[in-house]
């Protein structure tokens, strides 16, 4: 299974002039707590960072910085790690884990943006698994029932 089959193709995304308080009303109205920052070439649209509600309460409001002198390519983290979309879903996993991301821009061969997978969406997609799982040996379990029956 390949992270292009997963992630969320919905991306919510700003450029790095957006102002904190646009960035804040994005995530807002569209229930997001990330914004990939992104630079468009033409007709590509290429992820450059990434912010977080979690990076504008720690970085800016504890802090007390006034939101409107940052902009979002200065608050956004200088080091983008992304996945390609036909990346394989374990070795994702352990790089997210390696390197303590829990949001991941998903990009194509070209390195535009395609989408995002969370955390979130892993965890739906084992607890799927493992909810198959459950019902082949619960399965099972009826089939060996089922056997008995008729030998009895």
């Amino acid at each position: 299974m390949s992270i292009g089959e997963f992630c969320t193709r919905e991306v919510v995304i700003a450029e790095q002039d957006t102002t904190i308080v646009e960035l804040a009303q994005l995530m807002r109205n569209h229930h997001v707590g990330d914004v990939v920052v992104v630079e468009r070439q033409g007709d590509r649209v290429v992820p450059v960072g990434i912010v977080t509600d979690r990076d504008i309460v720690v970085e800016l409001i504890a802090k007390n910085i006034d939101l409107d002198t940052v902009t979002t390519g200065e608050l956004m983290r200088p080091e983008l790690i992304t996945g390609k979309e036909n990346e394989g879903i374990w070795d994702t996993l352990q790089r997210m884990r390696n390197k303590g991301i829990r949001r991941l821009p998903v990009v194509n061969y070209n390195g535009d943006l395609e989408g995002i997978l969370s955390i979130d969406d892993l965890i739906e997609l084992l607890a799927d698994e493992l909810n198959t799982l459950a019902e082949i040996a619960g399965r099972g379990l009826e089939r060996e029932s089922t056997i008995r029956k008729y030998l009895s």
